[in-house]
């Protein structure tokens, strides 16, 4: 094998690796809300289980990618470890698909003319012009949406298997090289063919690319089921190096996830190697010197990942008890869970349905904070003041957590409803920290009329009595507005906005007429000022969230001034509601 044949092969082992990863991260953005959707659908069942990362791995293409999500998923608390068990094995079964695509470029060979030349049409070959046209013109002619990202499909799946012929072509002349032949033979020793396997995977970090490497080998004619069958086992333990890698820095439970992923085909390959070459030794299989070719291996790999699912299957739950006593609990340690992690942004939808999950529960943490210091007025309890301050703290912890995972998920390539998404949390958060510390004002003002025993009059307080109503109402169809995602339900925040701003108004104008009939102090006035303006300031952010619920959901824009001032003149139904919600808070 010459300098240039050795050229060949690097240049036909760059795009082969580089279509993959072109193909994968083009699957993982077409596959958009569908596959955000099948992975919200997580379940304790591991045959559900199993069908999910089976399902997943076939639409990404890549057993290794579905492993670090589902590590991402335990560390952050969204999945049990015992639910990625079935993930983990359907995901090693889903991966098989890969091999039988490269295997296409093995379509022909001996038998009559008229069925070769049949199957030639079947050859990429044939086709493959045909898919790259399709796909260049997608990639250069769209501008962006799932048909652009379709596009890079086509054309990773040609690069790859461009990359497959030229690593064919290259190696092809080493059928009588007999120095190759020796190298390859020392494979057929069960231990270096699984270590070559193991270290092949371990480097280029997919078990798809080193099978798919193994099947360009396959035309030199030197690889025997012998030398084949313990490679393909060790390159599906070398696979486990990439969730291995990922789960560094995750908690305990996100690290016994990627060592499940492990034990697991480790597990397959003891059992089945051991069985393979005792019943080879007992009765000896007649195959076993045999030359493979690439559907032989695309065979071998798919059997391995089944026959390892049966076997370990029923006994799924001591795969888990297994990985728990690899890492032990520590009683003495605090074990935190990330609710956003990192490792998720290898699939920026799901990252972002991810973050859209966290947003709200800092959208519950903050209305529950603001709803209970509406409580303090009736019975002032220290308790629930505390609690309020507590629940204003993890608002800001999500506050922060949350912007800079969004800021850091922006810069990935992702489709456009995905950034829009990431567009509206990074505005929404920020009114909802406001709204905690705004729960905290009014845990001042109830602290100060109880140290300096301050009593409103009974006038006040029934005025106030709406007002909180009227803020309390807002608060929750806010809060169900974004947690739906429900544009209905986010129109009627506006006009409810506008009753509380009359409400702050009139409370106002009458304190003055108390104050003038010596009702009312100037001291109550400061209290109710302060008041009012934290009543007043809540609903401005209800109405920010609203806004930008209805505004990105509907006209994919950011404009809150031309929203509001829209909404505010000449819309029928605002008129309606806001009659409708000025009669219902009527003082």
């Amino acid at each position: 094998m010459g300098i240039f044949e050795v050229l060949e092969l690097i240049c036909g082992l760059a795009l082969f690796l580089y279509g993959m990863d072109v193909m994968g991260d083009s699957l993982k953005k077409s596959a958009g809300t569908s596959l955000k959707t099948i992975l919200g659908k997580m379940t304790s069942s591991p045959l559900k289980g199993f069908l999910l990362g089976l399902g997943v791995t076939c639409v990404i293409q890549s057993s290794s990618a579905t492993t670090v999500m589902v590590v991402g998923f335990v560390n952050s608390g969204t999945m049990t470890l015992l639910q990625s068990v079935g993930v983990i094995m359907g995901a090693n079964v889903g991966t098989a698909i890969t091999a039988w695509l490269t295997a296409m470029s093995g379509i022909g060979g001996e038998g009559s003319a008229e069925v070769v030349g049949a199957l030639e049409w079947l050859k990429p070959d044939a086709w493959m012009p045909i898919l790259a046209l399709i796909g260049i013109c997608l990639v250069m002619f769209v501008k962006r949406g799932k048909k652009k990202d379709i596009g890079a499909v086509l054309l990773g799946f040609a690069v790859l298997m461009t990359g497959m012929d030229i690593m064919s072509g290259a190696v092809s002349g080493l059928k009588t090289d007999e120095g190759f032949k020796a190298i390859l033979t020392m494979f057929d020793n069960p231990i270096l063919g699984v270590m070559a396997g193991l270290i092949l995977t371990a480097i280029v970090q997919s078990s798809s690319a080193s099978v798919g490497i193994l099947q360009s080998l396959t035309v030199t004619g030197a690889i025997t089921y012998g030398a084949a069958i313990p490679i393909v086992m060790g390159q599906n333990i070398g696979t486990c190096v990439t969730a291995l890698l990922s789960s560094i820095g995750a908690n305990k439970n996100g690290r016994r996830a990627a060592l499940i992923h492990l034990y697991f085909n480790i597990i397959g390959v003891v059992i089945w190697l051991s069985l393979f070459y005792l019943f080879d030794w007992l009765i000896g299989f007649p195959f076993v010197d045999n030359v493979t070719n690439m559907w032989d291996i695309a065979i071998i790999h798919t059997v391995f990942k089944i026959l390892s699912v049966v076997a370990i299957a029923p006994f799924y739950k001591l795969l888990e008890k297994l990985a728990v006593l690899t890492i032990k609990d520590d009683p003495s340690e605090n074990e935190s869970v990330n609710l956003l992690d990192e490792r998720l942004y290898e699939t920026p939808t799901v990252a972002v349905a991810r973050a859209t999950e966290v947003t709200a529960n800092m959208a519950e943490i903050s209305c529950k904070a603001l709803s209970d210091s509406l409580t303090l007025f009736d019975n002032y309890d220290p308790k629930v003041a505390d609690a309020v301050r507590d629940l204003e703290g993890k608002a800001d912890t999500y506050e922060d957590s949350l912007g800079t995972y969004l800021v850091k998920l922006s810069g990935r390539d992702m489709d456009m409803r995905d950034s829009k998404q990431i567009t509206k949390l990074l505005h929404i958060i920020g009114d909802l920290e406001r709204i905690s510390d705004h729960a905290v004002n009014v845990i001042e003002s109830a602290e100060e009329m109880k140290e300096k025993k301050i009593e409103f009059s009974k006038e006040a307080q029934r005025e106030l009595t709406v007002l909180r109503s009227a803020v309390a109402e807002i608060l929750d169809i806010t809060e169900r507005a974004f947690k739906t995602n429900d544009i209905n339900l986010a129109a009627e925040v506006e006009p409810l906005e506008q009753v509380v701003d009359d409400l702050r108004d009139r409370i106002k104008l009458n304190h003055v007429l108390r104050l003038q009939k010596s009702e009312c102090s100037i001291e109550h006035g400061f209290i109710l000022a302060d008041l009012l303006n934290n009543f007043e300031r809540v609903s401005d952010h209800c109405s920010n969230i609203a806004g930008c619920v209805i505004e990105i959901s509907t006209y994919d824009a950011m404009d809150l001034h031309r929203y509001l001032a829209d909404i505010k003149h000449g819309s029928e139904a605002y008129e309606e509601k806001y009659r409708e919600y000025k009669k219902k808070y009527s003082i």
